[in-house]
């Protein structure tokens, strides 16, 4: 596993192309499927994105759980075009979508977070003549990365005590928890980097 739990690890092609491969491959299909604007197009998109999941070792959970964050945001989407009386752009988008959110799905899970740092610590080396320091761009994505998994334990964690304390009807008594979490979390971050020298 990766340090944010998304990589599966596995011996299969997509596991053993490079990331930049991976990248550019993602790039140009979602680019595609946007520039076509139909919606068989983008169907048949989402359609071979569930089938690669097999190839590369990841069965229909792997998916769902992609697919799932999406979902309330898919509704959002397709039942403001429905209101303004477009409903195929709303199944269009909708489809596009979710076949993108999948393709990347797919990138992750079968990629380390090491490889893809260093990949884009290569692709920063160009920005030198400008005073950019590749590595730190690859320790700003790291610390991007790492601050995923920590803003959800830092919602799990007030979730339950918000259930302990048997409280209902009001998730808005969360956000101060996780806010105070997250600082917390920053600071002891900020002084761990201080501690090494990284300023």
């Amino acid at each position: 596993m990766s340090m944010i739990g998304l990589y599966v690890p596995g011996t299969s092609p997509g596991h053993r192309l490079p990331a930049g491969a991976k990248l550019l491959a993602l790039l140009a299909v979602v680019t595609a499927i946007v520039a076509a604007a139909n919606l068989w197009v983008a169907l048949a998109a989402v359609l071979a994105a569930l089938l690669l999941h097999p190839l590369c070792g990841l069965g229909p959970r792997a998916a769902a759980r992609t697919l799932r964050p999406l979902l309330p945001f898919l509704a959002v989407i397709a039942a403001f075009q429905v209101l303004a009386g477009d409903g195929p752009a709303a199944a269009r988008v909708c489809a596009q979508l979710a076949a993108a959110v999948l393709l990347s799905g797919l990138v992750t899970m079968t990629t380390r977070v090491s490889e893809m740092l260093a990949l884009f610590e290569r692709l920063a080396r160009p920005l030198r003549f400008a005073g950019v320091r590749p590595e730190r761009v690859a320790l700003l994505l790291a610390l991007t990365i790492r601050s995923i998994p920590m803003a959800a334990s830092a919602w799990r964690a007030s979730r339950e005590a918000y259930i302990a304390r048997g409280l209902r009807g009001r998730p808005h008594l969360m956000v101060v928890p996780v806010i105070v979490g997250l600082i917390r979390s920053a600071e002891a971050m900020g002084e761990a980097l201080t501690a090494r020298g990284i300023d």
